[in-house]
């Protein structure tokens, strides 16, 4: 009969948790890798979250252009 797995620790599922929430895993060429996930705000990526919520001054200062819509456009 095969070993019956073990149940994780308290410590051991905190640090398993901490992990999957920290990187993510992708395949490279047939095998998997650890990777950082990209940074969110708020569940968006930044660049996504920027588009929602910056006013256009704040995008005129910081140089993203293409980011600022016309009214006309709507």
């Amino acid at each position: 009969m095969a070993k019956s797995k073990r149940k994780l620790t308290a410590v051991e599922k905190a640090e398993k948790k901490r992990r999957q929430k920290e990187y993510m895993t992708i395949f490279i060429n047939g095998k998997q890798k650890r990777v950082k996930r990209p940074p969110t705000i708020d569940g968006m990526d930044a660049d996504e979250f920027i588009r929602r919520n910056a006013d256009p001054i704040w995008l005129h200062q910081n140089e993203m252009w293409e980011y600022m819509t016309d009214d006309d456009e709507s």
